[in-house]
């Protein structure tokens, strides 16, 4: 230890290494530490450590990335059983807008909530994560001072994070007769992405490289083709990566070609969107499939863009969306990442629900395996960011890596540990967390953070902003009836 770098070497029952291109297993395996590297990986090391951790019956493995990693109190509840979207608030009425939409969070609820979310990407094993949140409740984009604040919380908490505040040009909107229609101020688009160049200016590879910057005009039916140019060529001329939410529903790809003539990977083709680092969640909706016979060339311009997709099992299941399918776009050399994009943070739970859904999708067990996404939610986040320097455990490499412990019951029977977490495992079974050579989890617990009063902070927070639908919603109906219990209140 010449260079004076504190040697740690973490021993378990199986150790997630990588060798030959791809993710191998090592038997009672053994991961050195020096400094914010991976020293060795392997079974035996014969050079000297100043400590050695011993996690017994647990998988070391790297760190998960989140491409559309959820930095918000989640929504998802309020549209779990409450349809439709333009009767519920997911969709402003005239009048709302007419009046002026208004932030439903103060800065400060604004800064605490990404630093709540953050913990929970930690507590699940998440390393590198790309912030999402949702702009139903929001005036109209993010803002770069609560990105200031979520810089801070990232590096306090040592969380890998790319970080960019959403903008658009445009807004769903919904008339007294029902009729979804569109309002646009395009200016307002063009200013959020100059905020967002300027915050990429401030921030870009900071706080020793844990804080990168990214672009994120919000979705692709609220973008103008100019903003859609103008991002995808600020994009490329910052070597950022950008990131779009794009073939996500029925209802988006019906109001590109709407508007536009053209679906929704046309548009993108055809304004230039595409930069080095493309990131598109969720890819669901694409000629030919979902139930979309438009006649556009999506799977070609896909492949010929080089853009990763994100594939978000849980949140989509949820609305009884699946994607068609993972094994066809794996067989085109399509990049496939993993995100969460909803509460939990569980990207074990999302693994097991991808491969399910996938199964289901091409009605054959064989057509996905559990490597399949445990290679997504590691190697294909990377490869996605282009950083060869994540998502794998081999000399050289960042010091991400999460610790999943095999000792519970629940966790059955075993004999392999990859299959084992998609088929009994969750988040919760994550003890240990370690970026960039630092802990920032132990024994389950992470440093200064109070969970427990996080949570009922977070709740009593959201409950003051689920108070201020009504006015935010059509006709103004009560929060009774715009939420209704699922049973009778006795």
């Amino acid at each position: 230890m010449a260079n004076g770098m504190k040697r740690t070497a973490l021993t378990a029952a199986w150790v997630v290494g990588h060798a030959d291109g791809q993710h191998c297993l090592y038997r009672n395996g053994t991961v050195v530490v020096e400094g914010e590297k991976v020293l060795y990986v392997g079974h035996d090391f014969d050079g000297e450590v100043a400590e050695t951790i011993d996690f017994g019956e647990a998988v070391i493995g790297p760190g998960f990335i989140d491409l559309d990693a959820l930095a918000d109190l989640d929504t998802t509840v309020l549209g779990y059983d409450n349809h439709p979207p333009e009767l519920k608030g997911r969709v402003w009425p005239e009048s709302y807008m007419r009046a002026g939409p208004r932030e439903m969070y103060s800065p400060e609820e604004l800064a605490f909530q990404k630093r709540y979310a953050f913990t929970r990407l930690i507590r699940n094993g998440i390393t590198t994560a790309l912030p999402i949140a949702s702009l139903f409740y929001r005036a109209w984009g993010e803002t770069a001072e609560e990105f200031d604040a979520a810089v801070d919380a990232a590096a306090d908490l040592g969380l890998r994070v790319y970080l960019g505040p959403a903008y658009r040009s445009g807004n769903l909107v919904v008339n007294a007769e029902r009729q979804i229609g569109f309002h646009y101020d395009e200016a307002r688009g063009f200013q959020g992405l100059a905020d967002a160049e300027a915050f990429i200016t401030r921030h870009e590879d900071t706080h020793g490289g844990l804080i990168r910057t990214m672009l994120t005009p919000d979705r692709i039916e609220t973008c103008t083709p100019d903003l859609l140019a103008r991002s995808g060529a600020a994009a490329r001329a910052h070597d950022v990566p950008i990131r779009l939410h794009c073939c996500q529903s029925r209802l988006e790809y019906d109001l590109v070609l709407q508007q536009h003539g053209k679906s929704p990977l046309e548009l993108l083709r055809d304004t230039a969107f595409f930069a080095p680092a493309t990131i598109l969640p969720h890819g669901l909706f694409l000629s030919g499939v979902n139930g979309i016979t438009h006649d556009a060339p999506d799977h070609d311009i896909l492949c010929q863009s080089g853009a990763a997709l994100v594939h978000c099992p849980l949140v989509m299941a949820r609305g009884g969306k699946v994607m068609q399918s993972f094994p066809r776009f794996r067989d085109l050399g399509v990049t496939i990442g993993m995100g969460t994009d909803t509460h939990p943070a569980d990207m074990i739970q999302n693994m097991a629900l991808g491969v399910m859904t996938a199964r289901i999708a091409e009605g054959n067990a064989t057509c996905v395996s559990a490597a399949d996404f445990y290679n997504a939610a590691t190697l294909g986040g990377a490869e996605a960011l282009n950083r060869p320097d994540l998502g794998r455990l081999v000399a050289g490499a960042a010091a991400d890596l999460n610790v999943i412990r095999l000792e519970n019951p629940d966790i059955g029977q075993r004999i392999d540990p990859i299959q084992t977490l998609l088929l009994n495992g969750s988040g919760r079974d994550v003890s240990d967390v370690m970026i960039a050579g630092r802990f920032v989890m132990r024994d389950g617990i992470i440093p200064g953070v109070d969970e427990g009063e996080y949570h009922r902070r977070a709740q009593a927070q959201f409950d003051g902003m689920v108070a201020q639908y009504p006015d935010r919603t059509l006709f103004h109906p009560p929060v009774e009836e715009i939420f209704p219990t699922s049973y009778p209140l006795g």
